[in-house]
């Protein structure tokens, strides 16, 4: 039950993220400067609960079926979904950063690009997902 817990998160978190890649952030880009960077703050501020909280959970579950069944790919596999934190924290916050000290009416054309660089980045989290889901559905087969 653990490994299918952990499953779940880290395919839910796959799925948020190649979402946020694939549909919101093409058509956030799509909107002026103030639009779009007042729909990333709204956005952003809901995925990052969310999206943290499944890291986490899916990273601990994993690990403890791991331990359960003394299998390295459910280990890996949580390493891999925990590193999502790390991630986040090194090479995404300094841009997150910058765009929630930027007002919406002061939003120019490096606020654009900044948005552009935070989907490039956030491409990555949803690898991480991809990587960790594949390697906990490997642990099953």
């Amino acid at each position: 039950m653990v490994g299918t817990l952990a499953i779940i998160a880290a395919a839910l978190f796959t799925g948020a993220a190649v979402y946020i890649n694939v549909a919101e952030q093409p058509a956030r880009l799509r909107l002026p400067e103030p639009a779009m960077l007042t729909q990333w703050k709204a956005s952003y501020a809901r995925a990052a609960v969310m999206q943290a909280s499944l890291a986490l959970a899916g990273g601990l579950l994993g690990l403890l079926e791991s331990t359960a069944s003394e299998d390295w790919l459910w280990a890996l596999g949580a390493i891999v979904l925990l590193s999502a934190w790390p991630y986040t924290l090194l090479l995404i916050k300094p841009t997150n950063d910058k765009l929630n000290a930027t007002q919406p009416d002061a939003a120019t054309v490096e606020t654009r690009r900044l948005v552009e660089t935070w989907g490039r980045l956030h491409a990555g989290r949803s690898a991480i997902g991809a990587i960790a889901t594949i390697l906990y559905l490997l642990a099953v087969s």
